[in-house]
């Protein structure tokens, strides 16, 4: 359901709007209108971009209401050899999506405190980082540490640049964006469904089921495909198994960092039965192929029913006693408790999610807010801390784990009979539209959004991994800790690379 208001339209998740009824306004109109909805602590920016329309650039915003469950969608167009007045110098949130318009169409602000490309040197003329202008400071009593762009452990490239005062780090600045994927182009490019499906399963690898069902949903909008109950409830099984699956595996990694061995192999092998049932499900254990729009290719059956039954209840046992152990022990807790804390006034102005925002006592949850699917139906109520460090952070992947084994045993209950097999390939798209869909990934909100031409082509196709809002709350949890404790606070938020590196 939509609804036009003078400058702006409201609707809801996995909603389809014509273009035309989106209101374009002038700059200053926009300027204030996003000003005026942002500042109301139950909403936060989902979506913020530009497309280029001829001289011009359209800009959209996309601003979710936890609350009301709403999502406001505005838009502007100006002149790109414009400069114009930042949102970001009035509300942070705002930065990681005009540094980005800013790289892309070299669009230029007045008065934005950290004009910055996000991926450099992917759109930069230069071609190399080691031209980035990097913050600094010159003193004598200060000095900088290098990480990356090649770490120790496996994992995707970028630079941590910290300055640090003896031990204690007073300043982290984060850049990736080495691999220049152009993941978001490739949805305009590639035309063929199957292509489209596989490019949304390798946005984030360990996020193939979050990516891949906000695709699906947006996708079957668009086709104007009336979403089966089969669907959704394989997508919301197969959502809660890969959050049970990476919450298993970041407590692993955890307690390896604080020299915990039990917990490092326990949880180690908790994560294997649920990745390897996802297999047994699917045929990959990441969930690759499982997700499908208009149909599912691998029913759920009573035999994989009576599977996973079994499997959950030998997990969760040896799952309670592993985590209970391990927030008991005192030299858990004591590097754990008020390390790389965040506040809720950090998640207000920044507009951090998931994990993050829950960990901070804001309940900014998809499943809960903008619900779509199962979760209309079977009310998962959120996990929400207070104390923001990486203890909550960790004890709510503990709690959520909980959640979703809960929510799952309430769903098997009734299996759907029907199985959806709707061919979408040669499917019409409604034509000069724009789609939204949010999912609530294993970190926090992802955003999916589509924009179709007048002959029902994607024309435009942009995607927002939690991480772009998160990386900034890793930054923020350093300050002030020693700098030996930034792999714990690392591997706390356990952030997206590719994610960022659209």
């Amino acid at each position: 359901m939509k609804k036009k208001s003078e400058n702006l339209i409201r609707t809801h998740n996995c909603s389809v709007i014509k273009i035309k009824e989106i209101p374009i306004v002038d700059y200053e109109t926009f300027f204030n209108l996003n000003c005026n909805l942002i500042q109301s602590p139950e909403r936060h920016l989902s979506h913020y971009f530009a497309i280029e329309e001829g001289k011009a650039l359209r800009i959209f915003s996309i601003i979710s209401d936890d609350k009301s469950r709403e999502i406001f969608v505005s838009s502007t167009e100006i002149d790109k050899k414009k400069e114009i007045p930042s949102l970001t110098n009035k509300f942070p949130s705002f930065h990681p999506f005009e540094r980005d318009i800013y790289e892309r169409f070299n669009l230029k602000y007045s008065d934005h405190p950290w004009l910055k490309p996000l991926r450099y040197p992917f759109y930069s003329q230069e071609k190399s980082m080691d031209n980035y202008p990097f913050f600094s400071f010159d003193s004598e009593e200060l000095h900088e540490v290098g990480v990356g762009p090649i770490h120790a452990g496996v994992i995707e490239p970028g630079h941590f640049r910290f300055i640090c005062h003896g031990e204690k780090v007073l300043h982290l600045e984060i850049q990736l964006g080495y691999q220049h994927r152009g993941v978001e182009e490739l949805f305009v490019k590639k035309e063929k469904l199957l292509e489209r499906v596989i490019l949304s399963e390798s946005i984030a690898g360990d996020t193939t089921i979050g990516h891949s069902t906000a695709f699906a949903n947006l996708y079957e909008r668009l086709c104007g495909f009336n979403t089966t109950e089969d669907l959704h409830f394989s997508r919301a099984l197969a959502l809660e198994l890969e959050r049970i699956a990476i919450h298993t595996g970041d407590l692993s990694a955890l307690s390896g960092d604080v020299a915990y061995q039990l917990g490092q192999a326990v949880f180690g092998r908790l994560r294997t039965p649920i990745i390897n049932f996802t297999q047994s499900w699917g045929g990959n254990r990441l969930g690759r192929g499982l997700i499908r729009p208009g149909k599912i290719n691998f029913p759920f059956t009573e035999e994989l029913k009576q599977s996973l039954t079994d499997i959950l209840i030998e997990y969760e046992r040896d799952f309670v006693e592993m985590a209970e152990t391990f927030f008991l022990r005192p030299s858990v807790q004591a590097r754990f408790e008020k390390t790389g804390t965040i506040t809720k006034d950090d998640v207000f102005k920044m507009g951090f999610v998931g994990m993050v925002a829950k960990s901070c006592g804001i309940n900014r949850d998809v499943r809960f807010t903008h619900p779509h699917g199962l979760y209309k139906a079977i009310k998962l109520q959120p996990t929400i801390l207070q104390s923001g460090d990486v203890h909550a952070r960790a004890y709510l992947r503990y709690q959520e784990v909980l959640r979703s084994i809960e929510f799952i045993r309430e769903i098997l209950q009734t299996i759907p009979s029907k199985i959806s097999k709707k061919d979408l390939s040669d499917a019409p798209l409604e034509s000069q539209s724009l789609a939204i869909s949010l999912t609530e990934g294993w970190r926090g909100e992802i955003c999916h959004v589509a924009l179709t031409d007048k002959n029902g082509k994607i024309a435009a196709y942009r995607i927002k991994d939690p991480s772009i809002h998160n990386w900034f709350a890793l930054a923020l949890a350093v300050r002030n800790n020693e700098i030996s404790d930034f792999p714990l606070c690392n591997k706390s938020f356990n952030l997206s690379y590719c994610g960022h590196d659209l």
